[in-house]
């Protein structure tokens, strides 16, 4: 009995070592005087597959945190690729870097995040070092990555995005969490969707309607997912989780119907942070603060096949 314990702790040590191997080197990389990132190159591979990783909203960084909310969710994502050999590049939002150095720009608009995606893209395709180039749009970063991804990528994957204009979702959102405030919400979009800004809307929705952020959302409403979609004639791989407590997967099937060509994939139990929640909402809105809780084994099997193939 003793012999046996002894080989399943060895067995058990040695996997654990495997997992914890690192299999590639790191490099701090600036692409311009907006986008400061990490690069990390698998060893051993001359030309390997890239994958750029593209944050979500908000004052997303590199890793996929933000003030408050640390779960290292894109830092996890480009290990685990990395270290199944595919290099992968992962940048700061402008407005992150923007807040570091107290320098905020009011002004900022979405289409200054898709600017910068196509910045990355074109400086590693530039370089000529790479097999393919794959973006991975997380979350706003889907809708960013598809408008980047047209021009230049081998491949776009879309990790929790929406497959509506953003007024759509947040009505949705609005309407199952304080339905009281769906008409207030309806009728300023209705404003801003005809270029115009207000400050008359309920003081419970300035979080989504702070006069000072009106434009950048007038710009981001402009763009319809699904419109996009469907003109995009690379590989594309959808991807959502049954968890995810704010994209369901509605709109992953509404970007499937957009294009034909485009795999998807629906995980289990996986919420929007990309972590596998057995239990409830509680479970799953704290996990939006946990670093220790490992990605989905499903959603890293997924996409190295996808970016392999």
């Amino acid at each position: 009995m003793k012999k046996l314990l002894i080989v399943l702790f060895t067995l058990l040590s040695s996997l654990s070592h495997a997992q914890d191997k690192i299999n590639y080197t790191s490099e701090e990389l600036s692409i311009n005087k907006h986008i400061d990132g990490t690069l990390l190159l698998p060893k051993d591979v001359k030309k390997p597959n890239l994958a750029i990783i593209i944050a979500g909203s908000g004052p997303t960084d590199r890793d996929g945190n933000q003030n408050f909310l640390k779960n290292n969710s894109l830092k996890k994502l480009a290990i685990n690729l990395s270290n199944n050999n595919i290099a992968t590049y992962r940048y700061d939002k402008r407005i992150v870097k923007q807040l570091k150095s107290n320098t905020l720009d009011k002004d900022i608009m979405f289409d200054h995040f898709v600017d910068d995606a196509k910045s990355v893209l074109d400086f590693f395709k530039k370089s000529n070092n790479y097999n393919k180039i794959y973006i991975i749009g997380h979350s706003q970063g889907s809708l960013v990555g598809m408008l980047a991804a047209k021009e230049n990528a081998d491949g776009f994957i879309s990790l929790a995005g929406a497959g509506q204009p953003i007024d759509q979702v947040i009505i949705e959102q609005v309407n199952k969490t304080a339905p009281n405030f769906t008409e207030d919400t309806k009728r300023v979009f209705g404003i801003l969707k005809s270029g115009k800004t207000t400050t008359d809307y309920p003081i419970a929705l300035a979080s989504i309607f702070n006069i000072e952020i009106q434009k950048f959302m007038i710009n981001w409403m402009s763009y319809n997912p699904t419109e996009i979609l469907k003109i995009l004639k690379i590989p594309i791989l959808i991807v959502n989780g049954t968890k995810d407590l704010q994209v369901s997967e509605a709109e992953a099937n509404l970007l499937k119907a957009a294009n034909s060509k485009a795999s998807i994939e629906i995980i289990d139990n996986m919420n929007h942070v990309l972590v596998d929640i057995e239990g409830d909402d509680l479970e799953n809105s704290k996990s939006y603060a946990e670093t220790q809780r490992p990605l989905s084994p499903k959603l890293i099997h997924i996409l190295v096949e996808f970016i392999n193939k």
